[in-house]
């Protein structure tokens, strides 16, 4: 009494639990899905899940932009494109050693900006970088300690790119009017 009667061969009908189930299929029904772990800024690093939140902020502190990369993204190759959403070239980019490539400090030398970046330890050409105004770089790591004094921000209570990102710029308003 208690086994699951069978329909036909191939067709796929079985009969029990009180239900009808023509084939087990995706949840979608076969629709594709609406986005994917790279259109949502979610990389996967050791710990799982993360993402990488790039801002630029001025000589206050206050933020000027935000953008969100996958979590094993190279910081990098994302200097250009932040400094292109400013609305005018900054005479100087304080960054950490991140930011050290070649590519970077060509970029930077070419649009006549500061490079105000340590070298990497390992690097051959050991350049020098004004340590003073190297020191200001505190401003963008008290920036984002603000912003992730917000549990939802600091933990991506989100789902989506586009609402955490939505949540970023609200915090970064709310922090500019502080």
């Amino acid at each position: 009494m208690g086994s699951a009667v069978s329909g036909r061969a191939g067709t796929g009908l079985c009969l029990g639990a009180g239900r009808l189930d023509y084939g087990q299929g995706p949840q979608s029904g076969g629709r594709a899905k609406k986005s994917t772990p790279a259109n949502e800024a979610l990389g996967r690093s050791r710990g799982g899940f993360c993402t990488k939140v790039h801002a630029v902020v001025d000589a206050l502190g206050n933020c000027l932009h935000v953008a969100l990369t996958p979590g094993e993204a190279a910081d990098s190759p994302q200097l250009p494109g932040l400094l292109a959403a400013l609305a005018e070239q900054p005479g100087a980019v304080v960054a950490d050693k991140a930011y050290n490539t070649n590519h970077v400090l060509s970029t930077l030398a070419q649009d006549e900006v500061e490079a105000v970046i340590p070298p990497k330890a390992n690097r051959l050409d050991q350049r020098d970088y004004d340590e003073n105004l190297y020191a200001d770089r505190n401003k963008v790591e008290r920036f984002f300690g603000r912003l992730k004094e917000a549990l939802g921000f600091a933990t991506r209570y989100e789902k989506t790119a586009t609402s955490f990102l939505a949540v970023a710029h609200l915090l970064a308003a709310l922090d500019w009017m502080r």
